[in-house]
């Protein structure tokens, strides 16, 4: 009886998580399926489960001059890895040297780090920053520098070191290792669940960030994917406005379609990328054999 229950129980589980997953799906289905449409499809009858008249117009005029989209492409793809790779470097030392409780100002140096993410210095110190003081106007590092560090992921890691049993450092002393030793063969393999997920938010972020680009670049074959992309929309709808100006029907000309080709241009590496790191997510902390 009791194994009837556990099994009833684990199925009712499956079908919630089922249940969730078919409702995270949707939105995207719907997504895919407004862009193979026609664009007077949409506006007149809205979302579908399928398209009425199926369309490749709107995935046409995103990729109207490839050379452009595969530049932005290469474009984000270099910013998101780069940048994710050298923002990983500086949290995860930071938050091992914030971790360590034989360090007398730990607690100085996190209130100087947390300060600033409540109080921004907004906007316009940013943009002379970047571009008057280091002169990184139409410099590709302007897209990653801004968000290089964030005082959250720093304290997420030093929160998810600190877990990690003393007994493992104190070991590795015994064993003759120094602090560079320890936090490169200990500390960091036992904390690959936190970088896993600080690392796919940092890519999320530079993926997806736009505003850099619209701030600090002027040079078109410094556009990131996103930014690339926003420009393309707002030629269409600028075409569209002038041409209703002018009392020219336009209907088919896509732009809710293009805007979802868009979407799923963008998302589609992401999509492909978080296989690979969901493992990790609720993978917890395995801790090896540990001298006496």
């Amino acid at each position: 009886m009791k194994k009837k229950k556990i099994d009833l129980l684990t199925v009712f589980f499956y079908f919630i998580v089922l249940l969730v997953a078919f409702i995270c799906f949707i939105p995207f289905w719907l997504i895919v399926i407004g862009s193979l449409s026609l664009e007077s499809d949409v506006i007149l009858r809205g979302y579908s489960l399928w398209p009425e008249h199926f369309s490749l117009d709107s995935y046409k005029m995103v990729f109207l001059i490839p050379k452009r989209i595969i530049q932005g492409y290469q474009v984000s793809g270099f910013i998101t890895i780069v940048g994710t790779f050298i923002a990983l470097f500086f949290s995860t030392m930071a938050a091992f040297v914030l971790m360590r409780k034989d360090f007398r100002f730990r607690n100085k140096i996190a209130m100087f780090l947390y300060f600033p993410s409540i109080f921004s210095g907004g906007m316009l110190p940013s943009y002379l920053l970047i571009v008057k003081y280091l002169g990184l106007k139409d410099n590709i590092w302007a897209l990653i520098l801004p968000g290089l560090i964030s005082a959250w992921n720093i304290f997420l890691l030093r929160n998810f070191m600190s877990d990690i049993p003393d007994s493992i450092m104190e070991s590795a002393k015994l064993d003759g290792a120094n602090d560079f030793q320890i936090f490169i063969k200990l500390y960091l393999p036992l904390s690959k669940a936190g970088l896993a997920t600080i690392g796919l938010f940092t890519a999320l972020g530079y993926w997806n960030n736009w505003s850099n680009a619209m701030l600090y670049i002027n040079r078109a074959e410094l556009f990131p994917l996103q930014y690339l992309l926003y420009s393309m929309l707002s030629n269409v709808q600028g075409v569209k406005e002038m041409a209703a100006a002018s009392g020219v029907a336009m209907p088919n000309l896509p732009s809710e379609t293009y805007k979802m080709a868009m979407a799923v241009v963008t998302t589609g590496p992401i999509i492909l990328l978080y296989p690979f790191v969901q493992r990790y997510f609720v993978k917890g902390i395995t801790v090896g054999a540990v001298k006496g």
